[in-house]
């Protein structure tokens, strides 16, 4: 089968354009702007606090902002699969459809068909799950030094802010938006990167090493009937092969006529 041919080009380059451009574009389309607004900021901030207002830094605001944000990052992550998938899909159909052997057996063409798209499908569910977990992760787990690096507000002794109401300011929610933004972009190239990663492991990997390996054991569980009817061809060319065969009979007994008259005189 000639996968690996296409894997390599054109279908080489598909694969790496949804990588390249359609990951990238589809990162920069999501809603940060307005999860990060300044409406929603001062909400999110406010619903964490409670009946106690933060003393220091509204953590669980920041915990909670950042949480929702990532979870924006599941639609891009999962979209890239199923290019990828979509992609791979072409490239078996292709490749099976342009195999000259198979052409005279289109029960085992089909049959190929369906093992590869299985496969392929269970490819993508792996590689989803594997997207999804790498999203997740980001979530379960914040990078501290981050957030430790970030300046304090001060006050005029330089010692840090205390004033419950210069919390509440416009400008304090305004940089809890900003803090988080920036933590979030941070987020988002680490997955432009890894996102690429896990897909090519979990399914263009996959589909170069073990498609034709799980074809072959799909067909090992058949009995000799069942592998017997996948050689079946079509039927048109059955047809004209027996009205060959037909015709090479008429010919070698008109010879043997011949040959039987000449031996005659």
């Amino acid at each position: 089968m000639g996968l690996i041919f296409y894997l390599r080009r054109p279908g080489g380059d598909r694969i790496y354009g949804v990588f390249d451009n359609q990951l990238p574009a589809a990162l920069r389309k999501l809603p940060f702007d307005r999860h990060l607004s300044l409406q929603n900021v001062r909400k999110v901030v406010s619903e964490a606090d409670g009946y106690q207002p933060h003393l220091i830094a509204p953590e669980q605001g920041y915990r909670r902002l950042i949480e929702g944000s990532l979870n924006f990052f599941r639609g891009p992550a999962e979209a890239s699969v199923d290019a990828v998938h979509f992609v791979l899909k072409e490239l078996v159909r292709k490749s099976i459809g342009e195999t000259q052997e198979l052409k005279r057996f289109p029960t085992l063409q089909a049959e190929i068909a369906a093992a590869s798209n299985e496969a392929l499908e269970r490819f993508r569910d792996d590689s989803k799950k594997t997207v999804i977990r790498l999203v997740d992760m980001e979530s379960s787990y914040l990078t501290v030094d981050f957030f430790r690096r970030l300046p304090q507000e001060v006050d005029k002794g330089g010692h840090p802010a205390t004033s419950t109401v210069d919390r509440y300011t416009e400008g304090h929610f305004r940089r809890i938006a900003s803090n988080v933004s920036s933590y979030v972009g941070m987020v988002s190239e680490t997955l432009r990167n890894t996102i690429p990663k896990a897909t090519v492991y979990c399914q263009v990997r996959e589909a170069k090493q073990s498609l034709l390996n799980h074809f072959y054991t799909q067909i090992g569980k058949k009995e000799g009937k069942q592998l017997g009817l996948l050689l079946d061809e079509d039927p048109a060319l059955m047809e004209r092969r027996q009205q060959c065969a037909k015709r090479l009979e008429l010919y070698k007994s008109a010879r043997d006529e011949i040959d039987s008259v000449s031996w005659a005189r």
